[in-house]
């Protein structure tokens, strides 16, 4: 198997105005880049699979953070932008910061067995570290292209790119 592509909290959530913890106009910037990498590795047969935070109403996490991605509304759904590679079983429903806990993440990616993971999505010093360095505890190769995370805090965002590349020992490109 080529690659397999993590999208991390690429949701409305998160990127769309209006919501509790939308992450801002710059985190923005990113969806065109990661459009470009979700259309150069479809088309080199990698797989796809989108990480969505999706919580219940009464998710513990809401005692450090604002009620957000709840289980039916809008904002656990991946952002239009994205939706074209949107498919049948590759949303992977989350509540916790890393893809693997509690999902078949694990499972899905033993089966795939791909060359690396490229993580990238929102927000870099949470849901994307979590995932990477889950991923890398798994010897997994892991790529992070810092031109596709962001994060509603700048100064994380760098501290968090720099811990996932010499700490963790994923490659950020």
């Amino acid at each position: 198997m080529p690659n397999a592509v993590l999208v991390v909290d690429m949701v409305r959530g998160f990127l769309e105005p209006g919501h509790n913890l939308y992450c801002g106009d710059d985190a923005r910037r990113i969806i065109e880049p990661v459009r470009e990498l979700l259309g150069r590795e479809a088309g080199a047969g990698s797989a796809i699979l989108f990480i969505s935070d999706h919580h219940l109403p009464d998710d513990l996490e809401f005692q450090m953070f604002p009620v957000h991605c709840v289980i039916g509304t809008e904002e656990p759904e991946v952002i239009p932008e994205l939706a074209e590679w949107v498919g049948d079983g590759n949303v992977i429903p989350k509540n916790r910061y890393s893809g693997f806990f509690n999902t078949d993440l694990a499972e899905r990616l033993a089966a795939l067995n791909p060359d690396k993971i490229i993580v990238c999505g929102v927000c870099t010093d949470i849901c994307v570290m979590h995932t990477t360095s889950d991923a890398r505890n798994r010897d997994y190769a892991v790529e992070v292209p810092s031109d596709c995370v962001a994060s509603f805090d700048g100064d994380a965002h760098r501290w968090a790119l720099d811990h996932i590349g010499k700490i963790l020992g994923a490659q950020v490109v």
